[in-house]
């Protein structure tokens, strides 16, 4: 049966796995779900409805599934999903979304959040992410696999991050940054292609030397965005990784980091 501590109080209506782990005054409330092997350490705080996977682990004092910060939310049934694998450490706190978008917010697998961290309403989160300690994402933000975000920076709302992204401590980021980008400053500018995070995901060469000429075509060229995106379909047809690119760029709501 799970390994509860006397110390904690556990809802009669949340469900708990067998194989979890909650440690001492941990406090999980109605509607809550916790997946195999998932371990919380001390002082941990869950609110529902909010559904945590595998072999997640919550260091201490975390504040997980708590209402979003918005002035217009009133007490509606909105949702917090999070895949397996995934650690948060000391202090980070995780709202449930919002009706005024999906009302929810999506946690993917295998990601870190250092200390302090917050994520707020409606956002989603992918694979493989880390956010260092104290940084924050307003409400409605998406962070693509593999995006890493330094410590002590803010995602504005509705800004997006592209997978294999890589955002500087202390960023401030109010517009798009695109996938594979080094960003940095306050507001954050971009430095280049990640080359080193795309070497340690396994990019080969040429791919890697497809995205620098495709970054030096979108970015240093002064072409306006919807012809750079129109040269780099015709450039790179059936592309992957350019694909990726183009994709993420069309979307934008907020516009593009430069």
């Amino acid at each position: 049966m799970s390994r509860i501590d006397s110390t904690a109080l556990v809802s009669n209506r949340a469900s708990v796995a067998q194989s979890a782990f909650i440690g001492p005054y941990v406090v999980i409330g109605d509607n809550v779900e916790l997946g195999e092997d998932t371990y919380v350490g001390p002082h941990c705080m869950f609110e529902g409805p909010t559904i945590i996977g595998r072999k997640c682990t919550f260091t201490g004092y975390a504040s997980i599934g708590t209402p979003p910060q918005d002035h217009s939310y009133r007490g509606e049934e909105t949702r917090l999903e999070i895949g397996d694998n995934n650690t948060f450490r000391e202090f980070v706190t995780v709202n449930r979304g919002t009706m005024k978008d999906r009302g929810m917010t999506i946690i993917g697998n295998h990601n870190l959040f250092m200390a302090y961290c917050h994520v707020a309403h409606d956002c989603i989160i992918g694979n493989n992410v880390v956010m260092g300690n104290l940084a924050t994402l307003a409400g409605h933000v998406e962070i693509q696999d593999n995006a890493i975000i330094g410590g002590l920076s803010a995602i504005h709302q509705f800004t997006r991050v592209g997978a294999y992204a890589i955002v500087g401590g202390g960023s401030m980021v109010s517009l798009d940054i695109a996938p594979y980008a080094k960003a940095s400053g306050d507001r954050a500018t971009l430095f280049g292609v990640n080359t080193i995070g795309l070497k340690r995901n396994g990019f080969a060469k040429e791919q890697i030397v497809a995205i620098e000429k495709a970054y030096r075509i979108l970015f240093k060229q002064g072409l306006l965005l919807k012809d750079a995106l129109t040269v780099l379909e015709q450039e790179f047809p059936g592309t992957p990784e350019i694909e990726r690119l183009v994709i993420f760029l069309r979307f934008t709501r907020r516009g593009v980091t430069r």
